[in-house]
């Protein structure tokens, strides 16, 4: 697990609902052997993935997902910016000889903290924002994990969704997008031992 908050488990109450523990059980489930390794650090913005990776590849690693982009949306780091970083990162992951899925920038535009007034342009430049990583992630061999806007859809409808902080996910809400990149995981794990 590389990346920010979300890859970090922030907002959780047992480390047992992070994305990362949830997953690693879906692929033990599976039959795979895991040893997760945490990397992510709250706050990361896509400058922030380099140690990360160098910190994955000295450990090891096999299948690796990043999920990014909120911070880097927060400060306003242009979209060829992050997604340059975000390409360079994927691509290290790649000749270390993993798989890598990434879980693309979020969209803002459901945290309650947007005012009303913009959350549709928030929703907006969160696309852009995603659309860049995305092109950027392909071609450099990695997958996205396209959860697209029914993940988002069921933030915007369902406040019991967020933690306190009514910024991060709650455990229910860490659920739903784990339960979202399943699938994403699970092709990556078949393709590394395949």
């Amino acid at each position: 697990m590389l990346g920010d908050s979300l890859a970090a488990g922030v907002g959780c109450a047992r480390v047992e609902e992070t994305v990362g523990e949830r997953l690693a059980a879906v692929l033990r489930a599976e039959g795979h052997r895991v040893d997760l390794g945490v990397h992510a650090v709250s706050g990361a913005r896509s400058a922030g993935l380099e140690p990360q990776v160098r910190a994955a590849v000295r450990t090891g690693v096999d299948v690796a997902l990043i999920v990014i982009g909120a911070n880097d949306l927060t400060s306003f780091t242009p979209p060829a910016v992050g997604a340059g970083l975000l390409h360079d990162a994927v691509a290290g992951l790649r000749r270390a000889g993993g798989q890598v899925v990434v879980a693309t920038a979020p969209d803002l535009g459901v945290v309650s903290h947007v005012p009303p007034a913009y959350r549709a342009f928030v929703s907006e430049a969160s696309g852009l924002y995603a659309r860049a990583q995305a092109d950027a992630v392909v071609r450099a061999g990695g997958a996205v994990a396209a959860v697209g806007p029914e993940l988002s859809g069921r933030f915007a409808g369902d406040p019991t969704l967020f933690s306190a902080d009514r910024f991060h996910p709650s455990g229910a809400g860490y659920a739903l997008i784990a339960d979202a990149l399943t699938p994403f995981v699970l092709a990556a794990a078949a393709r590394w031992a395949a």
